[in-house]
Formats: C-alpha cells, structure tokens, sequence
C-alpha cells in the first residue's frame, strides 16, 4: 500500500531512505576539511612566541573534538569508518599535489617552482601526520567509548576533556618525532612538540562546549 511519503519512479515504489542528520553532514566535513587544511600547513614551520610549531598545530586539535562529536551523531564503528577515510582523502591530496606539481607550468603563470616548493608533498611529514592522526584518533575514539560505556554519559564536558587529554599528546609525539626527529635539531623538535602540547590543550579546553551542540542518537538507539 502506498503512502503519501512514498517516491515513484517508472511505476516502482521506492520507500524514502534513512534521512542523515544535517549535524552529522555538517561534523562529517568540518572535521575532514581541517585535517586537510591542517596537513597542508604543517609543510611551514613557523616561530610563534620565540617558539618553532608547525602551522598545522593552530587548527589541527578541533579534529579531536570534531571526532567526539561524530561519535555521539554515530557511534564507534562510523566513526572509526571516517577516520580511515579522513587518512585516504589525506593521502590522495598529498598525491594529487604531487602529480600537480610535476606538470609542466605554462611560462605565463611563472609560479611553477614556487608552486612545487610549497605544496610539493614532503613525504615524512605527510606520512608521520598521517599515522599520527590515525593512531591518535584511534585511541581517541577507545578512551571516549570506554568513558560513556564504562563510567557516565553525563558530564559530556568530562569525556572530551578525558579522551584528547589522552590522544593529543599521542599525536604530538608521533608527528613531531616522526617528521622532524633527526632531520631537525632535537632542540626544535623539542621546541615544537612543547608548543603544539600547549596549544592543542588550549584548542580542546576552548572546543568542549561543542559537544552540547549535538543529541547523542547513539544513546536514542
């Protein structure tokens, strides 16, 4: 029997899909359009209060919580499914970039070799980003998964500030290591894993009223 919500199309009735939440839609690009965005600034190396930091630090550490809010929209599994997927996309860009820069530029442009030194991918810093964002995300996802199956799901504030305070040194360990170990002093990679600590926890300390901004469809199921 059809009804009134129902869609026809060359006499067959097809029922309405599932509808995807706006809030999911909207996490879902947010958070890989700044693991890209941050990705692509890291390739500087910045001094910021006499400081080195990659210039990926500054909007990198909102994916943290980004992700908690994927997970709240549609649990562990999805969102394990779109870290991956945020990595593939990561990986695909730095490749992209790369065949981008090998085309010949037209001699009008004349930005070719600023184009290539620039955007070119350094490939240990794509790959350390890269698992360090995994890794860290991961284990972003465990550690939340675990504090509102295992201990509440009140105090959302407490999730998001347990699960990045547990992820954010992770990764800032990985990348910083993984890009920079000896290719930099260890007195800069020092230096920039400090400061990456110190904004990315400012970072989280600022994005955990996002949490509320969302209904946790996991706990309607």
């Amino acid at each position: 029997m059809r009804t009134e919500n129902d869609l026809t199309v060359d006499d067959r009735v097809i029922s309405p899909a599932i509808t995807v939440p706006l809030s999911l839609i909207i996490v879902i690009a947010a958070y890989i359009g700044a693991q890209m965005l941050a990705d692509i600034a890291s390739l500087k190396i910045g001094v910021v209060a006499g400081l080195a930091v990659d210039m990926g630090t500054f909007i990198y550490p909102i994916t943290f919580t980004l992700r908690d809010l994927a997970h709240k929209l549609c649990g562990k599994k999805a969102t394990q499914t779109l870290i991956f997927m945020a990595a593939v996309i990561n990986l695909f860009m730095a490749l992209y970039l790369m065949a981008s820069a090998a085309v010949p530029g037209d001699p009008s442009w004349g930005l070719q070799e600023a184009f290539a030194a620039i955007l070119a991918p350094v490939w240990r810093i794509v790959l350390a980003s890269i698992v360090a964002e995994v890794f860290s995300e991961l284990v972003d996802t465990e550690v939340y998964h675990w504090f509102v199956t295992k201990i509440t799901r009140k105090h959302q504030w407490c999730r998001v500030l347990l699960s990045n305070s547990v992820s954010v040194p992770v990764d800032n360990l990985i990348f910083a290591v993984g890009a920079f170990g000896w290719n930099l002093p260890w007195s800069v990679v020092g230096q920039i894993f400090v400061f990456n600590l110190i904004v990315k926890y400012a970072i989280t300390v600022v994005s955990i009223p996002l949490i509320y901004l969302v209904p946790d469809r996991t706990l309607r199921r």
